[in-house]
């Protein structure tokens, strides 16, 4: 899966952000190692995610934007 990020510079280095996953965050010193950690961080979000929706009963439907 693919997701949409936003890298800003800041007082460490570059700061990013993932807008579709609210509160995915991380860091870098550089733009390159800041891709690197977001990838990170958006796997370990989504394992806690996937954690704390295993006792949820839910369904997944895809539909199109109008």
């Amino acid at each position: 899966m693919k997701y949409k990020i936003i890298l800003e510079d800041s007082e460490e280095g570059i700061a990013v952000s993932v807008p579709g996953l609210p509160g995915c965050h991380s860091q870098g010193a550089t733009e390159q190692e800041a891709i690197e950690n977001i990838r990170t961080a958006i796997q370990e979000y989504l394992e806690v995610v996937e954690e704390l929706s295993k006792e949820k009963k839910s369904q997944e439907i895809e539909i199109a934007a109008l």
